[in-house]
């Protein structure tokens, strides 16, 4: 089946998996707590595949499936958002018999004592170890391009905070994108990505998109080397973002009461347009272009659902300087993703 093509359907009985109690909820992402006007009706909507049914996640027969089994999430935060949906989903089944550890250098992780079943989550912007550089008196390559300073980027080198993860899990979730192209951190004049091979700076300098590319080929080798044997590994794709008059920092908001119609998912997101929430289709080509090469990595595609639900994010209720455009209510659409999870595993 292909739960990527479908469509939202409103299900006024439909139910949450969990309900904003749950401990794992990153606050800033509780909007029934934090009282998103729409907090309610974003949870009455369920993914129709075209041509088949996408099952409601079983958190017990999730857990027996899994059963002596770990399952990893390595990204940014938007791997975050779908780690916290599925610890709350399981401690529907599983609510006491629990550790809260953090499994090789992980940022959060949770064991499911009963079923030996633990899930985590490692922090990795770029997945490739990255750090701020700075030109020598000496000089060098990049000093005769005229660099002073900017962020030394290894692509061949994973983040400490993963670096071990593979061996340890049976269901891995990559996933990168959104910082590649976050000018506020990554500014091509004053603080450039310098991409890294070999532990020598890779002359002439490449752009962000090479330099992504470049990371995908050795991230995803390197996870399939040290992963266990058997082991499953997805490479989520890219989380649409939904900004309306402008970027994240420029006064964007995201205060759509229902999913948006195809044409104004054509309209928000096609790169033609160029307009501010186009990097998600220009990042996919690079995920899409990293699984077709891998031979054992499978595609976890949320994207398309994904980018008719303007109505899914915190917006103002993340009570933060700027609307959060970009994460995702929970309970919310990253459930559904789980429920994709679950049904290819």
């Amino acid at each position: 089946c292909d739960y990527s093509r479908g469509r939202w359907v409103y299900d006024p009985q439909r139910q949450a998996l969990y309900n904003e109690s749950c401990v794992d909820i990153f606050k800033g992402w509780n909007c029934v707590r934090n009282q998103r006007s729409n907090a309610g009706s974003v949870l009455r909507w369920r993914w129709q595949p075209d041509r088949c049914d996408l099952a409601r996640l079983d958190p017990a027969k999730l857990l027996e499936n899994l059963q002596g089994k770990n399952i990893g999430f390595v990204g940014d935060s938007l791997n975050r958002n779908m780690y916290a949906s599925l610890v709350c989903t399981l401690k529907q089944a599983a609510s006491k018999d629990l550790k809260k550890w953090r499994p090789i250098g992980s940022d959060k992780g949770i064991t499911f004592l009963g079923y030996n079943v633990t899930v985590a989550y490692h922090r990795t912007n770029l997945l490739a170890r990255y750090g701020e550089w700075k030109a020598s008196a000496d000089g060098g390559p990049l000093e005769e391009h005229g660099y002073k300073q900017g962020y030394r980027v290894d692509v061949d080198i994973p983040q400490s905070t993963w670096s071990e993860a593979p061996q340890f899990y049976d269901i891995l979730v990559i996933s990168t994108g959104h910082w590649w192209f976050a000018p506020e951190k990554f500014n091509p004049v004053t603080s450039p990505m310098l991409f890294f091979e070999n532990g020598k700076p890779i002359v002439p300098p490449k752009s962000p998109r090479e330099g992504l590319d470049l990371t995908l080929k050795y991230m995803l080798s390197f996870a399939e080397q040290n992963m266990k044997p058997g082991g499953i590994k997805f490479l989520r794709t890219q989380s649409p973002r939904h900004f309306d008059g402008g970027d994240w920092y420029q006064g964007g908001k995201c205060h759509r009461s229902g999913p948006l119609k195809l044409a104004e998912v054509e309209e928000m997101f096609s790169p033609a347009n160029k307009g501010v929430n186009k990097e998600v289709r220009l990042v996919n080509e690079h995920l899409f272009r990293a699984a077709s090469a891998s031979s054992t990595f499978r595609l976890l595609n949320i994207t398309h659902l994904s980018e008719f639900r303007a109505d899914g994010h915190p917006s103002t209720s993340a009570k933060k300087q700027h609307e959060d455009c970009m994460h995702w209510c929970l309970p919310g659409v990253t459930d559904t993703w789980n429920e994709i999870l679950g049904a290819l595993i």
